[in-house]
């Protein structure tokens, strides 16, 4: 009979502590968000049968509201302004990413090469920002009677939170689009992204149009951006390219939680 308590009690506890796993578990998958997809170099040139990895993201500063997939589309209610981060950092990359604002004058982006720890005070991290503005950003924000450039509203780049770049289209110390080829509400627009070595070039729905040079960060975290207005992203893909040569100061922390 003792033999039998004792070996329920062991069953007991057995079972309980799987179900503290489970339950562990359960948190941490609800932790993390996955959109998009990662592969290699080498499966993208030759076609190599390894999978293509999820990729999988983490809320920095919005909240559970902000961000929900519907099929294969990732929507951002754009509230409260924050960003969710990429799991793992990266370096040199091609990212392939599609999106659509929802309302005229809508702002958002991504973050490259971020330490993902943004101040309380602005929300937004460091890091190289590819902007993301709805055609209709320029008349909502005339400064002294003049309308920004046209260029502005997609595709400027620039160093955020005392991220140094050296801009290929200077406009101050940001880069614009040589040419508008970004459109309006409601419609997709797909940016290519290639980031190598501290370079950034970015082709806007389909053409080569804007570049940045010798940024201060050259590996960190992606961060997708929320920013008052809500918008739509697609079609992530991410093409991981061979390492180069980084110092500590030009990589963010790595994040341990």
């Amino acid at each position: 009979m003792k033999k039998f308590i004792v070996l329920l009690i062991f069953l007991f506890i057995v079972a309980f502590l799987a179900g503290l796993a489970r339950l562990s578990l359960s948190k941490k998958d609800k932790e993390r968000f996955s959109f998009g997809k990662s592969e290699s170099l080498i499966r993208a040139i030759s076609l190599s049968k390894d999978k293509e990895v999820p990729l999988y993201w983490k809320d920095v500063n919005t909240s559970p509201e902000t961000w929900r997939l519907k099929k294969e589309t990732l929507i951002c209610s754009g509230k409260p302004i924050g960003v969710m981060r990429s799991e793992k950092q990266y370096e040199n990359f091609i990212m392939h990413i599609e999106w659509k604002h929802m309302e005229p004058g809508g702002n958002s982006g991504v973050f490259v090469w971020s330490n993902a720890d943004p101040p309380e005070e602005t929300r937004l991290p460091d890091g190289v920002e590819v902007q993301m503005l709805e055609l209709d950003w320029v008349n909502q924000n005339v400064v002294n009677g003049e309308k920004p450039p046209e260029a502005y509203v997609h595709g400027e780049l620039f160093g955020v939170g005392g991220v140094i770049t050296v801009p290929d289209n200077p406009r101050g110390e940001r880069s614009k689009s040589i040419e508008n080829r970004c459109k309006g509400k409601g419609l997709w627009n797909s940016y290519d992204v290639v980031c190598v070595d501290g370079v950034i070039k970015l082709a806007v729905n389909g053409k080569f149009v804007n570049g940045i040079s010798k940024s201060s960060h050259k590996k960190g975290y992606i961060c997708l951006e929320s920013e008052g207005a809500e918008i739509h992203f697609r079609n992530l893909r991410i093409v991981e390219l061979p390492a180069g040569i980084t110092s500590v100061d030009q990589a963010a922390r790595v994040i341990e939680k």
